[in-house]
């Protein structure tokens, strides 16, 4: 079997809702991050690409349903490349590297370019249409940004409650406390903020042309426990613990990364960052998806060969402090070797995006610190949880120890 690698990472800014990027539409923000990362491949013939693979949960909208192939047109690109877009709602563009590295281990491609785009700014609204012509009633639109719509009639109810609700009880399940919440996510700004001044994410975040966002625009410097604690639930208003504070916010941004054979490295003109040595999927009941990336993480490391014992930094995407807790605690590691940069509660959440963003980000985090294993995570709506394990390949730094 061929091994797959992955050569490089880049990705937008990640900007709020209905601020640094909401201008930009969907598809040119894949354009952009598939164009940047066509440029840093020094040895590079497009014509070599096999395949586009990008991740949209969307795709209502400018998107135009197949994100990858407009993308790629856009980014003026040969025509000559085919393009796909996955749909696994927060996981899709994990799973389009996922795909694309399975593609690799079977000798159907050398080289993969893979990403995600999302702009929950411009998702629209939509208006179902009606069983017969000319109806004399009403008609509600509803919102494509996130969460259910439509919902069919036959799905129990317990299963189609609001993500944030869904949180609620993941937290009471597992016993996350509103301070653990405040805490874990104050320390999400203030590690995006340093991982920012420090100058690490210099190499993996390229700016969109004709806006003026350098940085990710949530993230707030400085945040406290103390200071989140103020904030108001939204989801439950008596016993609830979940806020805009220590959740992850609507957000627009794309990322893009290659995904090569060994020999890609010579189409490229680049060396391989990492080895992705595992993939893991699991799903469980809708009402507690947040917990999926528990299993997804192990059945990775069982592919791997390898322990959590031997894991030195995870990268897990913050759609919820309380969620993240709970997986935290799950495998019980020592959550200082989970997200040392920041996460998704500082940096953003553009759904399609944030994929490729954590696998990126793990790439850079062991070519930096020189330790061997990392694992990717992300939990999924509906119930589903996605992990990639890598092998770091730019050092020969012995195994590292992440056990609690």
């Amino acid at each position: 079997m061929n091994q797959a690698f992955v050569y490089d990472a880049v990705r937008t800014p990640f900007g709020k809702f209905g601020s640094g990027l909401a201008a930009v539409r969907p598809d040119d923000l894949a354009a952009h991050v598939i164009s940047e990362t066509v440029k840093r491949a020094p040895a590079l013939d497009p014509e070599r690409i096999d395949e586009v693979v990008f991740g949209n949960a969307n795709g209502a909208g400018e998107e135009n349903r197949n994100i990858a192939r407009m993308g790629t047109l856009l980014a003026g690109l040969p025509v000559s490349i085919p393009g796909t877009t996955v749909n696994r709602l927060c996981g899709s563009s994990l799973d389009a590297a996922i795909i694309a590295s399975r593609q690799i281990n079977a000798g159907d491609a050398e080289l993969m370019l893979v990403g995600g785009a999302e702009s929950m700014s411009r998702a629209p609204w939509v208006l179902p249409k009606t069983e017969k012509p000319y109806p004399a009633g009403d008609m509600t639109l509803a919102s494509t940004t996130l969460g259910w719509r439509l919902v069919n009639k036959a799905m129990p109810r317990e299963w189609t409650i609001s993500l944030g609700e869904a949180t609620e009880r993941l937290r009471e399940k597992y016993g996350v406390s509103r301070e653990q919440q405040d805490e874990f996510a104050a320390n999400s700004h203030n590690l995006s903020a340093a991982a920012w001044d420090e100058g690490f994410y210099d190499n993996l975040v390229s700016p969109v042309p004709g806006t003026d966002l350098v940085r990710d625009e949530g993230i707030r410097a400085g945040s406290s426990a103390e200071k989140l604690a103020g904030l108001k639930t939204v989801f439950r208003t008596e016993d609830g613990t979940v806020t805009a504070g220590n959740a992850s916010p609507l957000s627009d941004g794309a990322s893009a990364a290659w995904v090569g054979s060994e020999a890609a490295a010579g189409l490229l003109g680049l060396d391989p960052l990492a080895r992705i040595a595992g993939r893991g999927a699991h799903a469980n009941d809708p009402q507690y998806f947040g917990y999926a990336p528990v299993e997804a993480a192990n059945k990775a490391l069982a592919k791997a060969g390898i322990g959590w014992d031997q894991v030195g930094a995870v990268e897990l995407n913050e759609a919820f402090a309380a969620q993240s807790l709970a997986c935290i605690n799950a495998w019980g590691i020592d959550p200082s070797i989970v997200n040392r940069h920041g996460g998704a509660i500082a940096m953003g959440h553009p759904l399609g995006a944030s994929g490729t963003r954590i696998l990126g980000t793990l790439a850079r985090s062991l070519q930096a610190s020189g330790e061997r294993w990392g694992v990717a995570a992300i939990c999924i709506g509906v119930g589903q949880g996605l992990a990639v394990v890598l092998e770091n390949v730019t050092s020969s730094a012995g195994t590292s120890t992440g056990k609690a």
